[in-house]
């Protein structure tokens, strides 16, 4: 699968009208496209971020989709975007073990490293970073973005609830560093959200 990953930053204040049209004439729209696959909607109220990612069957299905989205999201997110950056991934790993709640967390880990190491990366992330996750208490699902062609990933954490996120937070930070020299990767953000909603259908 792939996905589309929107970031946006703004006034916390108007985080939650952005959140609105997000789910409902943002859900609509997706809905409507050929190999949608789901999505989920991430929020900091505190700090005013907000991470929306959409899954696709295809590639080129969520090429497609790009124009649509592209002309509705400015309107869709204000007034509440500040800033706005749309990221385009391929799934390289998604595990799910059971589904997230609304109020759960989100822990994103952005990382850098040569496209030569893609798999590597990947393999390592599957064989090593996943079975540790299973392990946690409050765990739900992972997932692994990469874009082969940048050299840059993404990998999420979906924890059921907060304090379950919080109480993993040592205990990853050690696999974290680990995990990291093994597949040689950088890691250039690392960030943890609210859970709002996340669906996906990866069948």
């Amino acid at each position: 699968m792939f996905v589309r990953a929107v970031y946006v930053t703004g006034d916390p204040a108007k985080l939650e009208a952005a959140v609105r049209a997000l789910n409902s004439e943002g859900r609509e729209l997706l809905e409507e496209r050929p190999e949608y696959r789901g999505a989920g909607v991430f929020i900091d109220r505190e700090l005013g971020k907000l991470l929306a990612v959409s899954w696709w069957g295809t590639e080129a299905a969520r090429r497609n989709s790009d124009q649509v989205m592209r002309e509705r999201r400015r309107p869709m997110l204000e007034p509440f975007a500040g800033t706005v950056a749309v990221e385009n991934y391929e799934v390289a790993v998604h595990h799910a073990v059971r589904p997230p709640r609304t109020g759960g967390g989100l822990r994103s880990t952005r990382v850098e490293f040569d496209p030569a190491d893609t798999d590597l990366f990947a393999e390592t992330f599957r064989s090593s970073a996943l079975p540790r996750l299973e392990g946690l208490p409050g765990f739900a699902q992972c997932s692994l973005f990469v874009d082969r062609q940048r050299g840059r990933g993404m990998a999420g954490s979906l924890f059921v609830d907060r304090a379950s996120m919080a109480a993993s937070r040592a205990g990853q930070a050690e696999a974290r560093r680990a995990d990291a020299a093994k597949a040689r990767v950088t890691v250039v953000g690392l960030e943890e959200f609210e859970v709002l909603h996340a669906d996906v259908r990866a069948d």
